[in-house]
């Protein structure tokens, strides 16, 4: 069974940083991605960073380029989110994504969440 768990999530003043991990643990035989994706009350969830596990290239959502950095550390099996100069707007719950194969095929596995809250 592949479990997402993430940590760092917090309050922080606007201008401030965080920085979010996620880990998968499990049975797991090759990782093609793993990301981030927020959700804020009333909206719909919204696509926030990820790294492909070979080659290590990174794609951002419009949002946070500039702000956010997303990395992997691959012999752990995690991920991570720097997060700079917090906006108001970036309170959300954060979901890690990952693009998984536990056994023959690849399929999307998520976290519980982390609450990011910054205050103005």
């Amino acid at each position: 069974q592949v479990q997402l768990v993430e940590s760092g999530g917090g309050l922080v003043q606007a201008g401030g940083s965080l920085r979010l991990s996620c880990a998968a643990s499990g049975r797991i035989r090759s990782i093609a991605t793993m990301g981030w994706f927020r959700q804020a009350p009333g909206k719909e969830r919204e696509f926030v960073a990820r790294v492909t596990w070979s080659g290590g290239s990174t794609s951002y959502g419009d949002s946070v380029k500039g702000r956010f950095t997303i990395s992997s550390d691959n012999a752990k099996n995690t991920v991570y989110l720097q997060m700079n100069s917090l906006k108001p707007e970036d309170t959300a719950v954060y979901y890690c994504n990952g693009r998984l194969r536990p056994g023959v095929i690849y399929d999307d596995y998520w976290g519980q969440g982390t609450q990011v809250t910054v205050s103005s």
